[in-house]
């Protein structure tokens, strides 16, 4: 059986950078270890197949190289860039059925895709000192931005991990304890990021460490960027606007830049969205 995945860079800046992800449209067909082998093949970190659904739109399924995830944010991106940019859907507004629950996503007329996440869930914080040791920067370093490191979830369980200003850059993470770490405390990755001065255009730059799912760096994480405008409102309340700029993959030489907003009820959290641009840049022909 041949299969075609489309290759897609999603978050992308002026059509440069990005993080890719691959798409199988069509996949009522495939089993749950088809769908693995394909990821494999592709070798992304995820890679994204789309179904029919008898109640919305579209049933969107993830899988890594090694596993099947909930949620997948850039991936999401790429799925709906490739059904615009194939004709398949116009602009508008579309329901998709992931195991992270029922999720909308919206098409603008430029191709700008905005994505609905999960409501946060706020998951629990750790020592300065636990962490430390997996990111290789001392506990008073990381101690100094009198900001917690907690789990915050809005489809993937991400720990968020402040670092001072001139830090984010020289991050070493030592990938076997982060791994054993992760799969201890059922967490995905870390999601690490630095503010970026008040008259930037940029909230923050980050980087996304998963090495437990096959994915030692990552440069555009959508999920985590949702967390992270959570936890931002959170825990910097009206110091910072509700809308972000998010610069991802720096470090990797890949720049991605990555909006988010949350709508407040009060001092709920009411709506969470990420936003991006997508580029195809292939085909890949698999063969099961």
């Amino acid at each position: 059986m041949k299969i075609d995945a489309y290759l897609v860079n999603s978050f992308t800046k002026n059509g440069t950078g990005g993080n890719p992800a691959g798409v199988v449209l069509d996949a009522e067909k495939l089993s749950n270890q088809e769908k693995l082998a394909i990821a494999k093949a592709v070798g992304y970190s995820e890679t994204a197949f789309v179904c029919c659904d008898d109640e919305v739109d579209f049933n969107v399924s993830f899988f890594t190289v090694t596993e099947e995830v909930d949620f997948c944010g850039h991936a999401t991106l790429a799925v709906f860039s490739t059904l615009f940019q194939q004709g398949i859907i116009a602009q508008g507004e579309y329901v998709q059925r992931t195991k992270a629950g029922l999720l909308t996503v919206a098409i603008e007329p430029n191709g700008h895709i905005v994505m609905e996440q999960k409501l946060p869930e706020y998951l629990g914080s750790y020592e300065y000192e636990k962490i430390a040791e997996l990111i290789g920067i001392n506990a008073a370093t990381l101690e100094s931005t009198q900001l917690p490191i907690e789990v915050v979830s809005t489809g993937l369980h991400d720990m968020i991990v402040p670092v001072p200003r001139g830090y984010l850059d020289q991050l070493q993470v030592n990938e076997p304890l982060l791994t054993e770490f992760c799969k201890r405390h059922g967490i995905i990755g870390i999601h690490a990021f630095e503010l970026c001065e008040k008259d930037s255009e940029l909230t923050a730059s980050c980087r996304n460490f998963a090495p437990l799912v096959g994915i030692p760096e990552e440069s555009a994480t959508g999920s985590a960027s949702g967390a992270l405008a959570c936890y931002l409102t959170k825990h910097l309340g009206d110091k910072r606007p509700k809308s972000f700029v998010f610069e991802q993959g720096r470090a990797m030489d890949c720049v991605s830049i990555i909006t988010a907003s949350v709508e407040l009820n009060g001092k709920d959290i009411c709506q969470v969205k990420v936003g991006g641009f997508a580029h195809e840049i292939g085909v890949q022909e698999v063969i099961l």
